[in-house]
């Protein structure tokens, strides 16, 4: 016989199955709002599935769930809690998950491969590994539909300072509490390569070491070769150019 917890968790469950819409926000006003979500889910794995419901219905009927799924998520109200997200908007991401990730969790070899789809004219293979430690909260080796929910959170819904502590983490490569120049260096190569050779107009051999460079001017206030968490976030929000894509994304979803 079930008992009421279990009965709670299966309920919420299928409320994560349904299928909804992305609910409407209030975007900037260019480029469109559907525009911008396009191009952020772009970057996320596990996510265009969840992305491609038509914007002209209410819903879509549900198909069937999964017949395994390994690792369920949190209750839905807990989500709701720690995240920045309602209940539909969970519903939303949580069908893209699973469809792309039908154990519940994604490793980074798999991770990679949905990423590489989106940038088939370079090799996206680095960053995709930085960008996946940067999702990979408990260091496991695995990003769950929580740990990827969480992030996305703070991406997308969180406030400048918490962006710009994600970002700051995303770059600090070891986690030792600061940026290196050859930390970023590796960062900027890997975008570099991600983007692929083939960009116009043509990127110099250069360019990635010139990006470094001008990152350090900028950053490192006390000239130690290294910039700390309260560099980064003093200039960046000293930076209008940084500020205005800090909220390039406020409300998307």
């Amino acid at each position: 016989m079930k008992s009421r917890s279990q009965d709670q968790s299966l309920s919420d469950s299928r409320e994560l199955d349904r299928s909804y819409d992305p609910l409407t926000g209030n975007p900037p006003s260019k480029p469109s709002k559907k525009t911008l979500k396009q191009r952020f889910l772009k970057l996320l794995p596990c996510c265009r599935s969840g992305s491609s419901s038509s914007p002209n219905k209410g819903s879509v009927a549900e198909d069937g769930e999964v017949s395994t799924v390994c690792c369920r998520p949190e209750r839905l109200d807990r989500l709701v809690q720690k995240t920045s997200f309602n209940r539909k908007e969970l519903q939303v991401l949580y069908r893209g998950f699973k469809n792309e990730c039908p154990s519940g969790v994604v490793n980074e070899e798999t991770f990679k491969s949905i990423y590489s789809q989106f940038f088939p004219q370079g090799d996206s293979s680095m960053y995709a590994h930085f960008l996946f430690d940067a999702f990979d909260t408990h260091n496991n080796g695995s990003v769950s539909f929580e740990d990827f929910v969480l992030s996305l959170s703070i991406i997308l819904r969180g406030s400048i300072t918490d962006k710009l502590n994600w970002a700051f983490n995303l770059y600090d490569l070891n986690k030792d509490g600061c940026i290196t120049r050859e930390e970023m260096t590796d960062i900027m190569h890997s975008i570099y390569d991600m983007m692929g050779k083939y960009t116009h107009p043509c990127m110099k051999d250069s360019a990635a070491r010139d990006h470094v460079d001008v990152f350090f001017q900028k950053m490192d206030k006390n000239h130690d070769g290294v910039v700390t968490m309260e560099e980064f976030l003093e200039t960046c929000q000293k930076d209008e150019n940084i500020m205005q894509s800090m909220h390039m994304f406020d409300h998307v979803i």
